[in-house]
């Protein structure tokens, strides 16, 4: 990588392994179900997972819009964070593709749900109220610093929908960082959930895709769903080789990034003029605010570091927000502090 690039972990590029395994992955039509490199990232997906089976998707958007249309059927409704992915940055398409309703509860600072809220969301038999079909959380909990729900949270939240006769579903697009910072094997963290849609990109490093994993019959009906969208993709496999060395070699190794992102956020969190949850810093973001004592803006300083070939998302007007990845080494933190104190003063 000819930059540090610090603004997402979804600018990583796929490995040299990766690359190699694209070129000689065995294909096969993927819509006709005969890709066998496909197939094999499907099952090994699901067996990582716990569930019964599993679907490739382009993307992690996909991968939550095609599971909320198998749980919910027109005129149902949601619930979910109002600081989610699926809420904020889907571009509304549970209502603009499914005309599936959202029922906003408010994301706390530990990135739950309270479980009461979750309870009085949940709608009454009225003809006059949508149907509440299924709960949504996500892991990590991206805007609120990348925070990893516990199983026990997850558990208790599945318990919740189970005994009111609706579904959960998990937004996990970095559920391996979440994983990671509990230490808790991802089948073990996502038991309770009825379907996960996860992301092989960001800190996995596939160049694309995301796998949906849950019972056969939902991912019949994700399948049919998947292709009304478009998502029927044909020699798939030169995608899904990545996405078996993402899965099973880029899952085990991201302590290495939340580390680098703990020096990150321990280092910065030192200047005067900078401001740093450390307790919210637990994966591989890192969220920084810039307090009065600072005399710059978040884009000046931006701007200044992009000058060095060092990128940093700006998320305000004295905020921002850094992600380390596979691509991100300890070398790369260190030079980004040092440049990052030069710029704050």
């Amino acid at each position: 990588m000819d930059k540090i690039d610090l603004r997402s972990d979804t600018v990583s590029w796929p490995t040299p392994t990766m690359r190699r395994a694209m070129a000689d992955a065995p294909l096969g039509d993927d819509v006709y179900g005969e890709d066998p490199t496909v197939n094999e990232l499907e099952a090994q997906a699901a067996a990582r997972f716990g569930k019964e089976a599993g679907l490739f998707v382009s993307s992690g958007t996909m991968g939550n819009l095609t599971s909320i249309l198998a749980h919910c059927g027109r005129g149902d409704e949601i619930i979910v964070g109002d600081k989610a992915h699926i809420y904020v940055y889907e571009a509304g398409n549970p209502a603009t593709v499914g005309g599936v309703h959202s029922r906003v509860v408010p994301v706390q600072p530990d990135g739950t749900l309270p479980l009461d809220q979750i309870e009085d969301a949940i709608r009454g038999d009225n003809p006059h109220y949508p149907q509440t079909r299924l709960i949504c959380l996500e892991n990590t909990q991206g805007t609120v610093g990348g925070v990893p729900l516990p199983h026990e949270y997850m558990d208790a939240v599945g318990e919740l929908a189970h005994a009111h006769g609706i579904a959960l579903h998990v937004d996990g697009a970095r559920i391996f960082n979440a994983a990671t910072a509990t230490r808790c094997d991802v089948r073990d963290l996502v038991a309770a959930a009825d379907s996960v849609s996860f992301c092989l990109s960001k800190g996995l490093c596939a160049p694309v895709g995301s796998v949906i994993v849950g019972t056969r019959e939902f991912i019949g009906k994700a399948r049919r769903i998947r292709k009304s969208l478009g998502g029927g993709m044909r020699q798939a496999g030169v995608l899904a080789a990545a996405g078996l060395i993402a899965l099973n070699e880029m899952s085990t190794r991201l302590q290495e990034d939340h580390d680098n992102a703990r020096l990150l956020a321990a280092e910065l969190a030192t200047l005067p003029g900078v401001s740093i949850d450390l307790a919210h810093t637990q994966t591989n973001m890192v969220f920084i605010k810039l307090t009065d004592e600072c005399p710059h803006t978040a884009q000046h300083i931006a701007d200044t570091l992009a000058a060095q070939n060092i990128l940093i998302g700006v998320t305000g007007k004295r905020q921002f927000r850094a992600v380390t990845h596979y691509w991100i080494t300890r070398a790369h933190v260190e030079k980004t502090i040092e440049a990052f104190s030069a710029a704050v003063y």
